[in-house]
C-alpha cells in the first residue's frame, strides 16, 4: 500500500537539508498525543492537547459525565493521530520551509529515490547563451510558419 510523502525544502534552499514527512496516521501520536507533539516541538498544540485530555479526565470523575470525558480524551487522541503529521508540515511551512513535492510511494526509500532523481544538479547544467549575433537575426519575408502552412498577409 502506497503512502504519501511530503518533501519540504528549508528557507535557504539547500537540498541536503530537505525533510521528508509521511502524510498519514501517526500511531504513536494516537497513543501519546501531547508527548508526541512535544517531541516534535509543537508546543502550542501540545498544551491544547494536554488541557483537553485533563478536562476529559476531570469529566470522567463526575457522575454521569464519564462517557463524555472518555469520548473527549479519545477524540483528542484520534485527532492528533490523524492530523499530527499535518501539524508538523504546517509548522515547518510557517517557519519558512517550502513544500516542494508530494510523492506517493510504498516506502520512504523509494519516495526519496523518486524525489532526488528528478532534481537537477547545478554542476552539470549550463545556462544557454541568449545573446545572438547581429547577422543571425531572423529575416522577414514570406516564409511558412514551422514549414506547415503559408501565410499570405492576413485580412485585407
Amino acid at each position: 500500500m502506497a503512502s504519501s510523502y511530503v518533501f519540504l525544502v528549508p528557507p535557504d534552499g539547500r537540498r541536503e537539508d530537505t525533510r521528508t514527512i509521511r502524510d498519514g496516521f501517526a500511531f504513536l501520536a494516537f497513543l501519546f498525543p501531547w508527548i508526541w507533539l512535544l517531541a516534535h516541538r509543537l508546543w502550542f498544540h501540545a498544551i491544547i492537547a494536554f488541557a483537553l485530555q485533563a478536562i476529559g479526565g476531570m469529566l470522567t470523575e463526575e457522575p454521569g459525565f464519564g462517557p463524555a470525558g472518555m469520548a473527549l480524551a479519545f477524540a483528542v487522541n484520534l485527532f492528533v493521530g490523524l492530523e499530527g503529521q499535518n501539524f508538523r508540515i504546517r509548522n515547518l511551512a510557517f517557519r519558512g520551509w517550502r513544500e516542494d513535492a508530494a510523492i506517493g510511494a510504498p516506502s520512504l526509500e523509494l519516495a526519496e529515490e523518486i524525489y532526488f532523481s528528478n532534481i537537477e544538479t547545478g554542476a552539470d547544467t549550463k545556462a544557454p547563451e541568449w545573446n545572438q549575433a547581429a547577422g543571425l537575426q531572423a529575416r522577414s519575408g514570406h516564409s511558412t510558419s514551422l514549414g506547415l502552412f503559408g501565410f499570405d498577409g492576413g485580412r485585407k
